[in-house]
């Protein structure tokens, strides 16, 4: 049997070669020209990538992401034109499963380097991954000195990630407390001072971050009046009570330091003088319990 342009043509008229916008395909390089390449993706006219939808990586060669004959994926961004072509990207696509890789170390409260690209009047930019973020000038460690901080690296922990919005909000102070509670250990004498006094309790000044002393954990007996006890500026021992390294906080407690209820209260520098004491028997308790 014999089989004509027209039997072909009708053919392939025939074949299903629907594409849609935002649908991912496979295919491979099988040409390059000046602006970008061209991808067999099984379709009836090959699809082009251009060459600004190639990658996130501002500097890169097009050979070396998308090299002849090699399968990959892709995301359909524009449909089919009168030739049946479609426009493809991989840029996009890398934005796709940046922006879900985020959402789970947000998740996960984990940090990550990024490299400060910018300054503004609220605080720095950054460049994590290909994407920008901002850091708040409050998020900052050195909220002095924005300029000298272009190009530097710092680690970070996410405020906020919302693709939807493309915004992603960052935290150098978060990062660093987060770090610092992860040399910290529930049950743990540490000396630090009194930075501010709440009606719901006490802030202490630690190396590198800041505890709560609730106003429960100041003593066995209730405190009503803070500031009879507490002075703002005098040094402090306390027990760590719990550790939330995700929201960078550290909770304390002075309270089961005391050997009677009240006692922080009128043997506020006998209890302080044998806090180590004190200390290593609430220790020996919790391993007992």
């Amino acid at each position: 049997m014999s089989f004509s342009a027209d039997d072909f043509a009708k053919a392939l008229s025939q074949h299903d070669y629907s594409f849609e916008v935002g649908q991912t395909v496979q295919g491979k390089t099988v040409n390059y020209d000046s602006d970008g390449a061209y991808i067999d993706i099984g379709g009836k006219a090959t699809a082009f990538l251009p060459s600004q939808e190639a990658s996130l990586r501002k500097q890169f060669s097009l050979e070396e992401i998308v090299p002849l004959d090699e399968e990959r994926e892709f995301l359909i961004i524009k449909g089919q034109d009168a030739n049946g072509q479609v426009t493809l990207s991989i840029r996009r696509l890398e934005l796709k499963h940046l922006w879900t890789k985020l959402l789970e170390l947000q998740s996960q409260s984990q940090s990550v380097q990024v490299t400060i690209t910018g300054v503004n009047k609220g605080g720095v930019t950054a460049d994590v991954e290909g994407l920008r973020g901002f850091i708040p000038r409050s998020h900052l460690l050195d909220r002095d000195n924005l300029e000298g901080q272009i190009g530097s690296q710092l680690t970070v922990t996410f405020l906020e990630v919302d693709p939807d919005r493309k915004k992603l909000v960052l935290s150098n102070r978060m990062a660093e407390q987060s770090s610092r509670i992860g040399e910290l250990e529930i049950g743990q004498l540490v000396s630090g001072t009194v930075s501010d006094l709440k009606p719901f309790g006490a802030f202490i000044k630690l190396d590198g971050l800041t505890g709560l002393l609730h106003i429960k954990e100041v003593s066995q007996n209730f405190v009503p009046n803070l500031s009879a006890v507490l002075k703002i500026g005098e040094p402090i021992k306390a027990i760590v009570l719990d550790l939330d390294p995700g929201r960078g906080r550290v909770s304390l407690s002075t309270k089961v330091l005391e050997n009677r209820p009240g006692e922080i209260v009128d043997s506020m520098e006998q209890v302080m003088a044998e806090a180590e004491i004190r200390a290593n028997r609430y220790l020996e308790k919790m391993r007992q319990q």
